[in-house]
């Protein structure tokens, strides 16, 4: 199953497939989770006596940023309007839009290259904003930094179309131009820089290889051509949220990368676990896909200015990133068997790490039915992509800062700017 193993049997292919799922995420991650109430993980234990209070947190913090209770999704576009400055609303009301779908790929361009830029700042590094005067730091600094980047034309190939991200400029962006939009410097280092180029350069080739998906109407190949696709399978306008990751997964399968290939596919953000076992190809995988699912939740809303609704959110599993899991561990939920292993910098396939990650999602599931009790709410009108915004993601952010001065995750993990 390493990068080097292809095989051709369409056995293995089918497996692979079967892993590319947000339904195979929280399967597996559920199965983990049985073994932690067993007392049967190596690297976690489970205090499910802290759910209540943890839920109780989330649900005031939900309260107090929303007191109507009408949370957005956890999108990347909340980043956008960081300093209570809606950035993209403005850039989107300045510009002349042919139609509702051109802005709809516009703002699909957009949300794709800035999630794929989101991984692990670091503690050191800041954006400063010309037009405000203000810095920002960690996502919300990246997020600034890559709608001025946007906003600039750096990832258009068409100058007189600036607000695009097209195939060809993606594929071509350099190290000098990701690093002058990113102000990265000797003295603001920014934490897996070659990763996230990396990471761009792969979205341009791979828009360009799969232009069933991603090719508009112009004919350019652009993260936006996914509108006119969807449009193609669904005329009504009506999108199950899983089908839109899935073919995510598909279309742009290569651009995440992975160490496991599993009859050809790549598998990207999917990693062993010893305590995962099955009697077919798949066994040992705890497939995640944080980031094609963050990509997901982000792209709700440009598909709905395009006429494009997308449903059944709760499809799609909560996110297995550091805030989401730092809420585990510091609220007690989780407890690390190792203290030792909080004072560690782990690789990201380490299995204290996919234990963690798997263990978040899993406890999302059972946060999100607490704190919906408390609000009043259901899984119709408060979607996990809404408990997340409201929400855990906030909660891991205020524990953190509480516990640790820089505001660290409770176990460090390595970045290069792609899967963290």
């Amino acid at each position: 199953m390493t990068a080097d193993d292809v095989p051709a049997d369409p056995r293995l292919t089918r497996a692979a497939w079967s892993m590319l799922t947000a339904s195979a995420v929280r399967e597996r991650a559920n199965r983990l989770f049985d073994l932690a109430l067993m007392d049967r993980l190596e690297h976690f234990t489970i205090d499910l006596s802290r759910l209540d209070a943890t839920a109780r947190f989330v649900a005031e913090l939900t309260r107090s940023e929303h007191p109507t209770l009408e949370v957005p999704p956890h999108a990347r576009w909340r980043d956008f309007s960081v300093g209570e400055c809606d950035r993209w609303g403005m850039l989107a009301s300045a510009h002349d839009w042919a139609d509702a779908r051109e802005l709809g790929r516009a703002a699909v361009d957009l949300a794709t290259v800035s999630v794929l830029t989101d991984a692990g700042a670091g503690s050191r590094w800041v954006y400063a904003e010309a037009a405000t005067g203000e810095t920002y730091s960690r996502s919300e600094g990246l997020a600034v930094a890559s709608l001025a980047m946007f906003a600039s034309g750096v990832f258009s190939s068409d100058p007189f179309d600036p607000l695009r991200a097209d195939a060809r400029a993606l594929a071509g962006l350099t190290s000098e131009e990701l690093t002058d939009g990113l102000q990265v410097s000797s003295s603001n280092p920014l934490i897996g820089v070659d990763g996230r180029l990396r990471l761009i350069n792969r979205l341009g080739q791979a828009l360009a290889l799969r232009a069933d998906i991603f090719t508009c109407e112009d004919g350019s190949s652009r993260p936006g051509g996914l509108v006119d696709h969807l449009f193609r399978l669904h005329p009504d306008g009506r999108v199950p949220a899983t089908r839109v990751l899935e073919i995510l997964l598909d279309g742009l399968g290569g651009v995440w990368p992975g160490p496991y290939l599993l009859g050809g596919v790549p598998l990207g953000d999917v990693w062993i676990h010893r305590k995962l076992v099955t009697d077919d190809p798949t066994s040992g995988l705890m497939p995640l896909h944080r980031a094609p699912q963050w990509l997901t939740y982000t792209l709700i809303e440009p598909l709905a200015w395009a006429g494009i609704e997308v449903t059944d959110l709760d499809g799609l599993t909560g996110l297995s990133d550091y805030r989401n899991g730092g809420l585990m561990i510091d609220s007690g939920l989780l407890q690390l068997r190792d203290p030792a292993l909080a004072t560690q910098v782990h690789p990201i396939d380490a299995e204290p790490v996919v234990e963690w990650r798997a263990l978040t999602v899993a406890l999302i599931d059972r946060l999100a039915g607490v704190v919906r009790q408390s609000l009043g709410r259901n899984a119709w009108n408060f979607p996990i992509a809404a408990v997340m915004e409201g929400g855990t993601w906030l909660a891991g952010r205020r524990l953190a800062r509480e516990i640790r001065a820089d505001g660290s995750p409770p176990l460090m993990v390595e970045s290069d700017g792609a899967l963290w």
